[in-house]
């Protein structure tokens, strides 16, 4: 049964299993990286802000433009422009981990605006009362400001997720696979419509998954 399934989708099981590997490294790996860098922009914008903590109105402008630039490009584009940089960093511009490089510069600036967004949305008062208790800046961030913004936080991860899933299957141009380079490979170039469907299928399983764990995390945040 097994193997005639897989007979009908044109392809065998320890390529679908790689696939699906592939996919999920390439995600989760550069949506960790992302969301660090994302963070770290997000606090610099909402510290450096009018009226903030940390005002600083030559900060605030050089990052955000920084952020907006780097969101403008395609990413189709920006994978290939920055080819260079892979390089020098991974040491090879093509494969699953060269992808890491591309994927990351992508959803750093995406996050980085849904987590200032995240943080904005906290209650100002908080923040003026941690710091009349004479809280310093890293204590207001750590102890008030990301617990309040928590359960935002992760949804914004989530999406950020979801869209790093669409992108992965682009990353296909330098040879990274996956579950959507697949698809275009043995699906599209093939004509194999049978696989495609499935490959969608699949794809619509990772975000459905993601969703509701993003979902029931997001919610546990809120109710702490």
């Amino acid at each position: 049964m097994t193997d005639s399934f897989f007979k009908m989708l044109g392809i065998s099981q320890d390529q679908l299993v790689l696939c699906a590997n592939q996919t999920l490294y390439m995600v989760f790996v550069s949506l960790f990286l992302g969301s660090l860098i994302g963070i770290f922009l997000a606090f610099v914008l909402v510290l450096s802000r009018k009226n903030a903590l940390k005002e600083n109105r030559f900060v605030f402008s050089v990052t955000s433009y920084f952020i907006n630039i780097l969101r403008s490009i395609p990413f189709v584009i920006l994978l290939v422009f920055i080819l260079p940089v892979t390089k020098a960093i991974v040491g090879t511009r093509i494969g699953t981990t060269a992808a890491l490089v591309p994927l990351t510069t992508f959803i750093s600036p995406y996050l980085a605006r849904l987590f200032e967004n995240s943080l904005l949305e906290v209650n100002p008062g908080i923040i003026e009362v941690a710091k009349s208790m004479g809280a310093s800046t890293f204590e207001i961030i750590w102890h008030f400001w990301l617990p309040e913004a928590k359960g935002s936080l992760i949804l914004a991860t989530t999406i950020g997720a979801i869209s790093l899933l669409g992108a992965t299957a682009m990353a296909g141009v330098i040879g990274a696979g996956g579950v959507g380079d697949l698809a275009l490979t043995y699906g599209y170039e093939r004509m194999n419509s049978t696989l495609m469907l499935f490959t969608v299928i699949v794809l619509v399983i990772f975000v459905q998954i993601i969703q509701s764990v993003g979902n029931y995390l997001a919610r546990r945040a809120r109710k702490v």
